[in-house]
C-alpha cells in the first residue's frame, strides 16, 4: 500500500481548524497550498491551442484569472485557462520571436508589456471594445530575452538584453535612456571588460531596490538602484555582489540561463548544461571576484537531475512560502524538488521536446509551462491517486548526466583553441565590444583570475571574426540560425 507523505495528514487538522474558524482563510490557503500531496497529484489540466509557433512565455495576470502567452508567430493571446479558451489575440508588433510578454499591476488587464529577438521593448494598451495599440519603448542591440516589473509597482519595470545593457523604465515618463552596462569581472585595470550577454533579471521581491542579472558568464549579480550610474548604455556600474558556485570559477564556457527570487530573499540561479543552485540571502558564492583565496564559508544548495542545453530554460520557486523548486528539461520533463532538501517529488512529460518556461499561478496550486510545442499548458492537482515518481525517473536523471558530461569535451576542446588565439584576436573583440578606445593588454600574463568570464559568448565572437571580419559583426545578424525558442 502505498504511503502518504506525513505532511497530507497534518493539513487535515489545518481542515479542521478553517471549519471551526481558528484558522483564517488565507492562513489556510498559504499552508495547505504548499501541501506535497498536492504536487505530487500534478496532473495536465488544459492544453491551451492557438499559436502558429512554439510558444516562449506564459504569464498570469496579479488576479491569476487570465494566462498570457507569447509566441514565434509574434502573437500575443489572453487566455481564461480555467474555461480553456481565448479571450483576445493581436500582433504584438515585434518583427522577430516574442520572448516575454508581461501584463501590468493595476493597469484592468489593459496594459502589456512585451520584448523579442528584435531586441524591441514594447508597450501594448488593451481597450474595452477589443482594439489593441502597440508602441515601442526601446531597442536593445540585441534579443531581449527578460522583463521584469518593480513588485507594488504599476509603471516601473526592466528589460535586459544581449547587448549586455539593463534598462529601468517609468511609464509616467517619455525618456526611457535610463540604462547601464553590465560587463565581465576582470580584477585587473589592465584587462579590458566586455559587455555579458544578459538573459535574466529578476527584482528582490521584499527590497525592491535590489535587482540580479546573470548572462554568459557565471556570475550572477546583484546590484542596488541607488548606487547604480544611470545613464546611456555605456555607462557602467559595479555589483553590490556576485554569486557563482567555487566549483565553476575555473569552468569555461557556462552561463547563467534564469534567475529566480523566492518570498524569503533567496536567489536562485540556472546554468547552461549544469546544475540550479540556490543562494540564501547574504550568501555570497564569492567573496570578490577579484580574489580566488576568498572562499565561500557555504555553498549553495543544488538541484540536480534535469538538463539544461538546448535552449535558454527558466526556474522559478513554487508554492505559496516558495516552498518548491521547478524547471524544465531537455528531455521534455519537468522536475519539482522541495527547496530545503533538494529532493525529487515530481517528475512528469510536459513537451514532446523540451520544456522552457514555467509559470506558477499567483495564488493557487497550479502551474503554467510551455516549450517546443506550439500550445500552453495548465497543470493543477486533479490526479485522483497520488502519483509517485515514474519507474524510469533514475534513467532519465542519469541519461541526463551522461549527455551533460558527454558535452563537456566538446566545448573544451573550443576553448583550448580559444585560448591559443586569445592574444591575435583581444585587440580586435575590443574594438568591436566597445565604441570606446582603450588600452588593451595582449599580454597572456595581464588577463587577469576571472579573463575566461566571456569565454562562452567569445566562442561565437572569435568565428565571427575570423570568417566575417569585426567590422562587419552586428547584434542584429547574430544566429542565423537558432533553436525554435530561446526564452
Amino acid at each position: 500500500m502505498l504511503k502518504r507523505p506525513q505532511t497530507y495528514r497534518w493539513r487535515l487538522q489545518e481542515h479542521w481548524l478553517r471549519e471551526t474558524g481558528s484558522v483564517s482563510p488565507l492562513a489556510f490557503s498559504r499552508k495547505v497550498g504548499g501541501c506535497e500531496d498536492l504536487i505530487r497529484r500534478f496532473h495536465l489540466y488544459a492544453e491551451l491551442d492557438g499559436h502558429m509557433g512554439c510558444v516562449n512565455t506564459v504569464h498570469f495576470n496579479p488576479s491569476g484569472e487570465i494566462l498570457v502567452s507569447g509566441s514565434d508567430d509574434r502573437e500575443i493571446i489572453f487566455w481564461d485557462w480555467a474555461a480553456q479558451s481565448k479571450m483576445l489575440s493581436f500582433p504584438s508588433g515585434h518583427e522577430e520571436n516574442v520572448f516575454q510578454a508581461r501584463i501590468m499591476p493595476f493597469s484592468d488587464n489593459h496594459l502589456l508589456i512585451s520584448c523579442a529577438a528584435d531586441g524591441q521593448v514594447r508597450q501594448a494598451d488593451v481597450y474595452g471594445d477589443g482594439r489593441v495599440e502597440t508602441r515601442k519603448l526601446a531597442q536593445h542591440r540585441g534579443r531581449v530575452h527578460k522583463l521584469a516589473i518593480e513588485p507594488g509597482s504599476a509603471r516601473i519595470f526592466m528589460s535586459c538584453g544581449e547587448d549586455g545593457v539593463i534598462r529601468r523604465f517609468d511609464l509616467r515618463d517619455n525618456n526611457y535612456k535610463t540604462a547601464f552596462k553590465c560587463t565581465t569581472l576582470t580584477g585587473s585595470s589592465k584587462v579590458r571588460s566586455y559587455p555579458v550577454r544578459l538573459n535574466a533579471v529578476v527584482i528582490n521581491p521584499r527590497s525592491p531596490n535590489y535587482f540580479a542579472v546573470g548572462g554568459s558568464d557565471r556570475y550572477a549579480r546583484l546590484y542596488d538602484v541607488r548606487m547604480v550610474s544611470w545613464g546611456e548604455q555605456n555607462g557602467e556600474s559595479t555589483p553590490v555582489e556576485s554569486f557563482a558556485p567555487a566549483h565553476l570559477r575555473g569552468k569555461g564556457p557556462v552561463h547563467v540561463t534564469a534567475l529566480a527570487y523566492s518570498h524569503q530573499e533567496e536567489l536562485l540561479v540556472s546554468y547552461n548544461d549544469e546544475q540550479i543552485y540556490l543562494f540564501e540571502k547574504y550568501m555570497n558564492g564569492r567573496k570578490s571576484p577579484m580574489n580566488d583565496e576568498n572562499k565561500p564559508t557555504d555553498e549553495p544548495l543544488a538541484f540536480r537531475g534535469h538538463r539544461n542545453a538546448r535552449t535558454v530554460k527558466g526556474v522559478s520557486f513554487f508554492g505559496p512560502n516558495s516552498e518548491y523548486v521547478v524547471s524544465g528539461s531537455d528531455c521534455g520533463n519537468i522536475f519539482i524538488w522541495k527547496k530545503k532538501t533538494a529532493e525529487l517529488i515530481a517528475l512528469f512529460k510536459g513537451d514532446t521536446q523540451v520544456v522552457n518556461c514555467l509559470e506558477p499561478h499567483p495564488h493557487a496550486t497550479i502551474l503554467a509551462t510551455s516549450g517546443i510545442e506550439y500550445a500552453a499548458k495548465i497543470w493543477a492537482p486533479i490526479a485522483k491517486d497520488y502519483v509517485s515518481l515514474p519507474k524510469n525517473a533514475e534513467k532519465i536523471m542519469k541519461l541526463n548526466q551522461k549527455g551533460r558530461e558527454e558535452g563537456s569535451p566538446y566545448l573544451s576542446d573550443i576553448m583550448h583553441v580559444l585560448r591559443l588565439q586569445r592574444r591575435h584576436v583581444q585587440t580586435e573583440l575590443a574594438r568591436w565590444f566597445s565604441q570606446e578606445g582603450g588600452e588593451v593588454s595582449t599580454q597572456s600574463g595581464e588577463e587577469g583570475d576571472d579573463a575566461s568570464d566571456n569565454d562562452e559568448s567569445m566562442i561565437s565572437d572569435y568565428f565571427k571574426l575570423v570568417y566575417t571580419g569585426a567590422s562587419e559583426c552586428s547584434d542584429e545578424e547574430d544566429e542565423q540560425v537558432r533553436e525554435c525558442n530561446i526564452s
